[in-house]
């Protein structure tokens, strides 16, 4: 079964949805790291060879080394720990509203051509006497973010570990994205964008919560 497809969204050890290799890049060695990136580094210039460039040319010296290290920071997201990004910030509160951050920037890898999506998500959420810091919902998405994905399985993973963490009434998430992959190559549409949305709880169940938060998102 494909890790990122198990329905345990934190996992003993604070990881969510861990790759393969996860665990061995979140606790290697600064020398096991180098060693890792080197081989990226390498891999980087095959590709420059076959598709016809000159990997020793002035301008492309170091676009290796940059590359892999450009490509270790768009996926760090596999050696976040959601209980770090959490950092105890949850709190008691008498709060039974809704708390919502919207149009918070994301950007991702798409999984299946390695080029970037980029746009918006927004994060809503009714405590049930838990509320937890507000920038913790932009970490956790960017958590995500940072990995290889699909915008409509970034989306459910967010408001799952959510829905674990802060046990709420409900979660709601809404992303809108613009796909390279979709709007540089094969149907070449520039300009569309693809809105995925995941609701559980209350903005599952009620019509009228649902119709609350998308109201919101909106103005």
């Amino acid at each position: 079964m494909d890790p990122s497809r198990t329905a345990t969204p934190v996992d003993h050890d604070g990881m969510s949805w861990p790759s393969l290799g996860t665990r061995q890049r979140r606790d290697e060695t600064p020398a096991q790291r180098e060693e890792r990136e080197d081989k990226l580094a390498e891999a980087v210039k095959t590709i420059l060879t076959c598709i016809g460039e000159d990997p020793e040319r002035e301008g492309l010296l170091k676009t290796p080394d940059r590359y892999a290290k450009a490509l270790m920071f768009f996926t760090q997201g596999y050696e976040r720990n959601v209980r770090e990004v959490i950092n105890e910030a949850v709190f008691e509160e008498d709060h039974d509203e809704m708390v919502l951050v919207k149009d918070v920037d994301i950007f991702s890898l798409c999984e299946h051509h390695m080029v970037p999506f980029m746009g918006k998500i927004s994060i809503a959420y009714i405590p049930n006497r838990r509320v937890v810091g507000l920038s913790k919902l932009a970490r956790i998405a960017e958590m995500f973010a940072r990995r290889l994905q699909v915008q409509e399985r970034m989306t459910k993973q967010i408001a799952t570990v959510l829905m674990e963490i802060l046990q709420p009434q409900g979660v709601a998430v809404v992303m809108e994205c613009s796909h390279l992959c979709m709007c540089s190559r094969g149907v070449q549409k520039p300009g569309s964008t693809t809105i995925t949305s995941c609701m559980l709880g209350v903005f599952r169940s009620s019509p009228r919560t649902r119709e609350e938060f998308l109201t919101l998102i909106r103005r």
